[in-house]
């Protein structure tokens, strides 16, 4: 259970700071999140006639995976037209129409944004395939092969195998850094710069309002060709052929930076326009600050700190925060704790007996974390990772690795609007037999059976985010960390505001825990005046 002090309706942030600067977005899955007619998949108007529910949580923002036209092979990843919607999903029309009705609920709208490669669909690639000497030749990554007929380096792609695939119509290879239906961009190339931000300019142009960069240290690679050097030693299990590299010559080009100033100048011609990239990796953290050092490059970078840790513990925390110093120069980070490429957080951080109190604790915790925060559809109401059996896979990673990987399927699963035996299909979906199963726990999660009850995980929701809005030490104070053994603590502190967060990560009760004097604003998990029971959290104006 929980307390607030506060009001679900807070009030709009402080104008005089950007509206992303600690904002809270909501991460759209299209083929996930609703269903308009009825064909089992997840559509733009479907997702307009949502909405409500997600204006309803408070946040400033929606992210929409992709919806791009696309033969679908890594489910719109695979771009083969930038500046349409694929079928499945709509019209241009019904986008126009989403980006209206969300603005009018006060909603701002972030779309992917693809640069690294595209479909062996898309129209370039077919020109560029063609001939060695077509206008096209260079725009994406060939190279010829070694003198035994090998590939010109031996880089790995992310799904599998070796990152290059022979092409009989140019007698070469092309790189891939995913799967072998996702070419390569040369992103070297001025006039393949030109031609994405020209995409950049079409969609703003429509009213988003930013963009979430996709895979954007994969942009640029080593002219030369270097092979990649081993990976040193690891306790890790490495289920692919990528995990043996260290990747520093496939991606993380230093020529990437002067792209990404191109990008911000860009949406610098348009008012209050958000950027922010995702950037894994080896050398994750040195890039995401490179890539949003200052005012010309991107406003800001999140990475897979919580996104695939095994464990949340009070240590992970700190190193995360840590990194993002609130000195000049620094960018602003972003953190999730779920998206469409993790296990759902409640399944990999806790028991599943301590799933709700966990869930109500991440939840606070998240938004007490310096940055903004990004939460995945269905967060909200605490769904967990569905058990997707191999002959309903759909994901090509998990079919590939199977069964060595967690699918990314069983986060993509539908949102479960209703509960069984009623409407609109299994789960309130809009369909009988969605693309993916919703899960039976799942379904008794649903948005319906939480709306009304005061003491669920989607009432939190909305009671906590309106905390954030209202708090400007929250929403953009700055952040110190503390971590002492299972007891995470934060400081949070703005010009005239101190809270205090104190967090139990572990299933067993704190005691003799120093309780600050003051307002207290949330709690939830059972904390009394000198102990936080199990996942307790606290937080308090000092």
């Amino acid at each position: 259970m929980a307390s607030l002090s506060k009001p679900a309706r807070a009030p709009h942030p402080d104008p005089a700071v950007e509206w992303w600067r600690g904002a809270a977005i909501y991460q759209i899955y299209p083929r996930s999140f609703m269903d308009a007619n009825g064909d089992g998949i997840g559509d733009l108007p479907g997702i307009t006639r949502r909405l409500d529910h997600v204006a309803s949580l408070g946040v400033d923002a929606i992210w929409i995976s992709p919806f791009f036209t696309s033969p679908m092979k890594d489910f719109g990843y695979d771009v083969s037209d930038y500046r349409d919607v694929d079928p499945i999903f709509g019209t241009l029309t019904d986008f126009d129409a989403l980006v209206a009705r969300a603005h009018e609920l006060g909603l701002k709208v972030l779309i992917d944004q693809v640069y690294s490669h595209t479909s062996d669909e898309h129209a370039w690639f077919v020109e560029s395939r063609a001939s060695r000497d077509n206008a096209k030749a260079d725009w994406y990554v060939w190279a010829d092969a070694k003198p035994d007929g090998t590939p010109p380096s031996n880089w790995q792609s992310v799904f599998g195998g070796p990152a290059w695939t022979w092409d009989a119509r140019r007698g070469q290879y092309y790189l891939h850094n995913f799967l072998s239906c996702q070419p390569q961009l040369n992103g070297h190339n001025p006039h393949v710069q030109e031609a994405l931000l020209g995409v950049a300019r079409f969609w703003l142009d429509r009213g988003v309002d930013g963009f979430r960069i996709d895979a954007l240290n994969f942009a640029m690679h080593d002219p030369q060709l270097r092979d990649n050097p081993p990976a040193p030693p690891t306790d890790r299990a490495r289920t692919r052929p990528f995990d043996f590299q260290r990747k520093i010559h496939n991606m993380s080009h230093p020529d990437i930076p002067g792209f990404i100033e191109r990008i911000r100048a860009v949406t610098d011609e348009y008012e209050a326009v958000f950027t922010v990239a995702e950037v894994g990796g080896d050398e994750a953290e040195a890039e995401m600050k490179t890539f949003t050092h200052g005012n010309t490059r991107l406003n800001s970078a999140y990475g897979f700190n919580f996104l695939y840790a095994d464990r949340l513990t009070p240590g992970l925390v700190c190193a995360a925060l840590a990194e993002w110093p609130d000195e000049d120069g620094v960018g602003w980070p972003s953190w999730a704790f779920e998206n469409h490429d993790a296990p759902r957080a409640v399944s990999r951080w806790c028991a599943p007996e301590d799933r709700d109190a966990f869930a109500r604790m991440k939840l606070l915790l998240l938004a007490s974390l310096r940055g903004n925060i990004i939460l995945y559809q269905g967060e909200e109401l605490g769904l967990t990772q569905v058990d997707i059996p191999f002959e309903q896979l759909q994901d090509p990673e998990a079919i590939a690795n199977w069964p060595l990987t967690l699918s990314r399927d069983g986060a993509r699963t539908p949102m479960p609007w209703k509960s069984r035996g009623q409407s609109e299909g299994e789960g309130g979906f809009g369909s009988e037999t969605p693309w993916l199963p919703l899960g039976e726990e799942n379904l008794a999660r649903s948005v319906e059976r939480q709306d009304a009850d005061p003491a669920s995980l989607l009432s939190l929701t909305r009671e906590v985010i309106a905390l954030r809005t209202s708090s400007p030490a929250l929403r953009h104070g700055s952040a110190t960390c503390h971590a002492d053994g299972a007891l995470l603590r934060l400081d949070r502190v703005s010009e005239g505001e101190r809270i205090v967060c104190l967090f139990n990560l572990s299933p067993d009760p704190l005691h003799d825990i120093p309780i600050p004097q003051g307002e207290t604003l949330c709690s939830v998990n059972s904390v009394m005046s000198d102990s936080l029971g199990p996942y307790g959290a606290l937080v308090v104006r000092v």
